[in-house]
């Protein structure tokens, strides 16, 4: 006859305390392990790019000597003491910002239409054929693949300078971007209404007029409010290659060393981004929810 053995719960208790450092021991070696494995991955990328903290040490003073620069007039005062000698061609700058916002409004117009037409064939639970979706979705890609700047360059090429080009780069870039966006918001969508229009006979684009389009339209509005915002910087930098806006004067001013009007030109593109981004980030909130508002 054997006796059972009972546990008692100091026992109990002490197996349970050894277990349980034991298993945040594990988890803090597998922390450690994943850190140094993410040191090690970025020492190597670094190597490869390149990155020499010598030279950055090094030259930093320069980086602060050209915000030094930038921040004071011809007279060798703060700008910020004449802002009439600072922000004297106040008149030509925001005229040339409003050709940035219109390059960026009608780029993203342009382009939130295409996407609109062509996401539904890009999307998995709405496309009419697997080729067909294919081939859009590889189309997409490409267009929100080139850089926008590349778009404008070789459009400057082809139409001269001028905000036609920065429109149309604006319009490919923003077709491929907001085509992603669009057709993730399609296939999240309830598929029961179109089923049950599909049963009384209806065609496919009945199907997404009625079914589909109704609950997506806000994730459309606010996905292009986004790009609209992402694009007034955009379309700031495209006058870099010639494709109109306030990018232009931005580049001759840096080329020429007119350093106060360049924080000038900086200032204005920085006070409308933010005036843009609180704007548009008001409606997206209104129409897609408190999470969209960041």
């Amino acid at each position: 006859m054997t006796a059972a053995v009972s546990i008692l719960p100091e026992q109990q208790l002490a197996v349970l305390n050894a277990a349980y450092r034991q298993a945040v021991a594990r988890r803090r070696w597998r922390l450690l392990l994943g850190a140094g494995i993410f040191a090690a991955a970025l020492v190597l990328a670094a190597i490869g790019a390149e990155v020499n903290l010598r030279t950055l040490f090094t030259y930093f003073g320069n980086f602060i000597s050209y915000f030094d620069r930038i921040l004071t007039l011809d007279s060798g005062q703060r700008v910020w003491t004449d802002v009439g000698e600072w922000l004297w061609g106040w008149r030509k700058w925001l005229r040339m910002l409003g050709e940035t916002l219109l390059i960026s409004y009608v780029g993203t117009l342009i382009g939130a239409t295409f996407a609109f037409v062509l996401n539904f064939f890009a999307a998995e639970n709405t496309s009419p054929a697997p080729w067909l979706r294919f081939v859009v979705r590889r189309l997409l890609e490409f267009a929100r693949t080139v850089p926008g700047i590349v778009f404008a360059l070789v459009f400057v090429i082809a139409f001269g300078l001028g905000p036609m080009a920065g429109v149309l780069a604006i319009a490919i870039h923003s077709t491929g971007a907001l085509g992603k966006l669009f057709s993730e918001i399609v296939e999240n969508a309830d598929m029961k209404p179109v089923e049950g229009i599909r049963s009384t006979g209806a065609s496919w684009l009945s199907c997404m007029r009625f079914a589909v389009v109704p609950q997506v339209t806000a994730g459309y509005a606010s996905y292009a409010l986004l790009r609209f915002e992402i694009n007034v910087r955009e379309a700031s930098v495209m006058g870099f290659v010639g494709a109109g806006g306030i990018g232009q004067e931005l580049v001759v001013a840096i080329r020429k060393f007119y350093y106060s009007d360049v924080s000038a030109i900086l200032l204005t593109i920085i006070v409308t981004v933010f005036i843009i981004d609180i704007t548009t980030g008001w409606l997206r909130g209104r129409l897609f929810g408190k999470e969209a508002r960041t």
